[in-house]
Parts: C-alpha cells; structure tokens; sequence
C-alpha cells in the first residue's frame, strides 16, 4: 500500500506543477487572454477532481504507512473541495462582474492554495519515498 500512496502522491505532484505551471502559461501564451481564461475557466473544475481524487486516494493509503503525509493528503483534499465549490465559484463571478479588486483577491488565494497543495504534495512525497 505504501507504494501505491507514493505513486498517487507522485502523481498529485507532478500533475498540479505541470497544470499549473505547464498547461496554464503555455495556455495564456497561445491564445488571447480571453479565450485562454476561458478555457482555463472550463479546465480548472477536472484539475480540481484530479486533485481531490490523488489526494483523498493517497491519503488513504498513505495512512497504513505515515500518518503525517496522510494528514497533509487529506488537507489537499480538503482545501480543494473548499476551492473547487467554493472559492471557484467566487471566482467566475467576480470576473463575469467585473469586479477586478476581488476577483484579484480570489485568484491570489486560489494560487495559494496551489502552491501550498504542491508544497504539501511534496513533504508526503519525500515522507513516503523515505518508508519505501
């Protein structure tokens, strides 16, 4: 089990710093600005269940091994549920309003949580790594 966690943890990692850093600037350097948001607007719902699923699955398995990259797993889960129905939503409607200030704010704390779920993706990597 442990090394089906470490899998699932590579995968959460090398997916959300690809999406995030691959497939979303090669996305804004492709197209106009506003084709590329909404493409992104339409991707981002399946990287957020991509994320939810690694994660909760991981996180699951990883608690047979070490209990502490299953609490970090479970966190990314968590927060991305949170993001995916929450601030997501918040998102879209701030910029569908055009309410620039917020949806500013909403986008910085998305990509907080990005980076954080990637950090957090990685410390569980490297724990279960160690154990296998």
């Amino acid at each position: 089990m442990t090394e089906t966690a470490l899998l699932l943890t590579a995968l959460l990692f090398g997916g959300a710093v690809l999406y995030s850093f691959g497939f979303a600037a090669f996305v804004f350097s492709a197209l106009p600005a506003d084709l590329a948001g909404s493409l992104l607007r339409r991707a981002f719902p399946h990287f957020y269940l991509f994320v939810l699923g690694a994660s909760a699955a991981g996180g699951a398995l990883a608690a047979f091994a070490d209990s502490i990259s299953a609490a970090v797993l479970a966190a990314i889960a968590g927060t991305t549920l949170v993001a995916r129905q929450i601030l997501m939503p918040a998102i879209n409607s701030a910029r569908d309003g055009g309410r620039t200030d917020r949806f500013r704010l909403f986008h910085s704390l998305s990509v907080m949580i990005t980076l954080a779920h990637i950090a957090g993706a990685a410390v569980a990597l490297v724990r279960l790594a160690a154990l296998t």
